[in-house]
C-alpha cells in the first residue's frame, strides 16, 4: 500500500529535522503525528488556553493540507500534564473542533514532553471517506 507524506510549508521541519511526517496518508486514513502547543517559532506560551489552541491548529493545518478537515477525524488521543486541571478547558477548546458522529477518544495524564513547558499533545488519525 502506497505512504504519501502530508507536510504543511510551515512543517518541513517535522520532516528535515525530526524525520517524520506531520501527517501519512495510508489507503483511506491519514495518520498525524502528536503536536504540542508551541507556536509556528517554537515558543511554547505559558498559557494553556494558548497551548491548546496552537495544538489543534496544528492537527487543522495537517488536515487542511491532505484535503480534509476535523469531520474526517475518527480517533484523538491526548496527552495532558496536569489533567485533571486542564479537562474542562481541553473539553470546551475541543468542542469548537470535533464534528458529529464524534471522534473515540481518549485523554493521558504523562509526566512531560520533550519541551518541558508543553501541557498538551494531541495525536489524531483521519480516514478520507465517510
Amino acid at each position: 500500500m502506497e505512504k504519501t507524506a502530508i507536510i504543511p510549508d510551515d512543517m518541513q521541519t517535522y520532516h528535515d529535522d525530526w524525520k517524520m511526517s506531520p501527517g501519512l496518508a495510508c489507503g483511506d486514513f491519514v495518520f498525524l503525528t502528536g503536536f504540542t502547543g508551541a507556536d509556528p517559532s517554537g515558543h511554547m506560551a505559558s498559557d494553556p488556553e494558548a497551548q491548546m489552541r496552537n495544538a489543534f491548529g496544528k492537527v487543522e493545518r495537517v488536515l487542511a493540507e491532505a484535503g480534509l478537515d476535523f469531520s474526517a477525524v475518527v480517533e484523538m488521543t491526548s496527552y495532558h500534564v496536569g489533567l485533571r486541571e486542564h479537562l474542562q478547558l481541553f473539553k470546551d477548546i475541543r468542542s469548537e473542533f470535533v464534528r458529529p458522529p464524534y471522534p473515540a477518544w481518549t485523554a493521558i495524564e504523562v509526566s512531560g514532553f520533550v519541551h518541558e513547558d508543553a501541557i498538551v499533545e494531541i495525536r489524531v488519525i483521519a480516514c478520507r471517506t465517510k
